[in-house]
């Protein structure tokens, strides 16, 4: 529907009596079972809060369907009754963005049940999962077929399929592979009024009309329930090397980055970019890590090649590289894995940033991107743009050089309470993003919108950007039912 000011809004969710409520879990039980609901405060807990501890909801209910056609009537069910869903996998957004509202009436739906492989294709390179299987047991999978499902984020052991998709992951390995929606073929989704849409097919050109499965990729839930995929699998790597570099300076990572580029831009894996704040933190809060180069640095860069021919040479690029770039003074020092546990251990100082800095304290997240070209410029001047702010502040800037894909997150000073510190998170992130859109940069580069940035939508994606999405949203989710209070404003 059109509202008078002439954009596209939606009907909102209704809010049911106690009695109607109850009524409605009665109905939900009978199509799951009791093993697929949850009511009690002490089972639902895990499912209203986000894993940042941003967002404190509440829910009535907990629905864990088995299958698509449970799920199908679930939603069918909400929908008649005009009650407002949230789809879940394995909550682990750092924007909010599986997390019910604070009023009670929104009724949680989990994935996790939903967690078969359906098919594996080692001809055509393709996984048929469900979408509550994690993405971790997806990896394994295609492994034990001598395959690769390139996508690999921190929380893979966690996170699941269907909510990867929903928001578009990146993750480590975007410099070669892409992101989520780059590996997807097919998707089976469940849309707002309980129809069910069979995309799930695994053709690699399929040019008959829109293409839906993009439109549910990214949409963080708000226009259907992905509840299967069709993903595209990668010759499994025959060699692999890993190294961590101490560096000088920023712009010392990013011209090592291009050196590996001009080496063989193929090769290159994954380039991720640390500050000397972020590994002390690591190497304080972790246990068991340690830092394999001579001292510490106040920049360091890990650069992971990849190559699916035998004898193709990495280990001698790689060295030459490094030697090359040690004789310019663009890397202090070195180490180069010679084992996977020791290649384990060096990517365990990139993927523990993010707990390292939960156990520090309070911290504002960023997961900003701009031209790659540019990621020396951010860091320094949103550095300098939040220093002055906050006197104190402590920049911890890692993450994806080699995409653009900088998680500039800021933790509290030490003379401050958390509280007070969080109370101007979006001061503090209005002053990063000013750096990041004067670099023609986006404000979301992985993590989606979810509850926590949709009040920048319409300065960053006003005009007919926002009128189409939210044109979308009305077309495929009239009543407003599906994760209301995400992505729009």
């Amino acid at each position: 529907m059109v509202d008078a000011g002439g954009t596209t809004g939606t009907a909102n969710p209704r809010t049911l009596s106690p009695a109607a409520m109850t009524e409605l879990i009665v109905q939900l039980q009978a199509i799951v079972g009791p093993r697929g609901l949850l009511t009690e405060a002490a089972d639902t807990a895990p499912y209203v809060e986000d894993w940042r501890g941003l967002y404190h909801g509440r829910t009535p209910a907990v629905v864990r369907p088995i299958d698509t056609h449970q799920l199908a009537n679930v939603v069918r069910l909400c929908a008649a009754a005009g009650v407002a869903m949230v789809p879940q996998g394995g909550n682990t957004s750092m924007v909010g963005g599986a997390v019910p509202s604070e009023n009670g009436g929104q009724i949680v739906i989990s994935l996790a049940r939903m967690n078969r492989i359906l098919a594996l294709d080692a001809v055509d390179m393709t996984l048929t999962i469900e979408a509550g299987a994690t993405l971790k047991s997806a990896q394994d999978a295609a492994a034990e077929a001598g395959c690769l499902l390139p996508l690999s984020i921190g929380s893979e052991g966690t996170a699941q399929i269907g909510g990867i998709l929903a928001t578009n992951a990146g993750g480590n390995n975007t410099v070669r592979y892409g992101n989520a929606r780059d590996m997807v073929l097919g998707l089976e989704v469940v849309m707002a009024d309980g129809q069910v849409w069979n995309g799930l097919r695994r053709l690699r050109k399929d040019n008959t009309g829109y293409c839906l499965r993009q439109l549910f990729v990214g949409a963080e839930g708000t226009l259907g329930i992905i509840t299967a995929a069709v993903l595209k699998l990668a010759p499994r790597p025959a060699e692999t090397e890993v190294a961590l570099c101490s560096l000088p300076s920023v712009e010392a990572a990013l011209d090592l980055f291009t050196r590996f580029q001009r080496f063989d831009a193929a090769a290159v894996q994954a380039f991720e970019y640390m500050s000397g704040t972020g590994m002390a933190l690591v190497l304080k809060h972790i246990p068991g890590v340690s830092l394999p180069l001579r001292q510490p640095a106040a920049h360091y860069a890990l650069v992971e090649l990849a190559s699916t021919r035998v004898g193709g040479g990495l280990r001698e690029g790689l060295e030459t590289v490094l030697s090359e770039a040690l004789d310019a003074d663009l890397v202090i020092d070195a180490a180069v894995a010679e084992s996977e546990a020791q290649r384990a251990a060096i990517w365990k100082l990139r993927e523990e940033h993010s707990e390292s800095q939960k156990r520090e304290g309070a911290s504002v997240k960023n997961d900003v991107s701009v031209p790659v070209s540019r990621v020396p410029e951010l860091i320094r001047r949103a550095s300098k743009a939040c220093e002055n702010l906050m006197p104190g502040i402590r920049v911890v800037a890692f993450g994806h050089m080699g995409d653009g894909n900088i998680h500039f997150n800021l933790e509290q000073p030490v003379t401050m309470e958390a509280a007070a510190f969080l109370a101007r998170d979006h001061e503090i992130m209005d002053t990063v993003c000013a750096v990041v859109r004067d670099l023609d940069g986006s404000f979301s580069a992985e993590h989606g919108v979810g509850r926590l940035k949709p009040y920048m939508m319409p300065d960053w994606r006003g005009g007919a950007e926002l009128d189409t999405m939210r044109r979308i949203k009305a077309a495929l989710d009239p009543m407003g039912l599906m994760n209301p209070g995400k992505v729009l404003p």
